[in-house]
């Protein structure tokens, strides 16, 4: 069965003056503050697009490479991975880089960095980034 995800935004003002205020629907934990400066340059307590897609990217991406591990005999310990997304103003987002690493037993590094690129691929966020592109560094630890 699908699961839809809802989220909501609120933007009062325009763009480059405006603010406004993003709150996660399905889940309720959350409700985030978004403005263009912290879009463009970034500001501290202040989240932007990007980030979440960040927070997306990565969350998604672990349980992809949790599920590609377990399947290849390797059952993680743990993994941590960290999505760093690029915005360019006039421009959009160009890219999405993961870093990543893993307590894993009895698995080599060019396995792991196989496996890795291959949940890389198949994560439902990266292929719902279509041509945007997705770099990775992985590595045990």
């Amino acid at each position: 069965m699908a699961l839809t995800s809802e989220s909501t935004t609120v933007w009062t003002g325009t763009l480059f003056e405006g603010s406004g205020h993003t709150r996660l629907d399905s889940s309720k934990v959350a409700e985030f503050d978004l403005d263009w400066k912290a879009r463009a340059e970034g500001e501290a307590g202040v989240t932007n697009p990007e980030e979440l897609l960040a927070a997306a990217h990565s969350a998604c991406f672990s349980m992809a490479f949790s599920l590609a591990l377990a399947e290849a005999g390797y059952p993680p310990e743990s993994i941590q991975a960290t999505a760093a997304v690029t915005f360019q103003p006039g421009e959009g987002v160009t890219g999405s880089h993961l870093l990543v690493s893993g307590r894993v037993p009895g698995i080599s590094e060019a396995e792991f960095e196989r496996l890795a690129d291959e949940a890389k691929t198949n994560c439902p966020i990266s292929k719902a980034l279509g041509g945007t592109p997705i770099t990775i560094e992985a590595e045990l630890a």
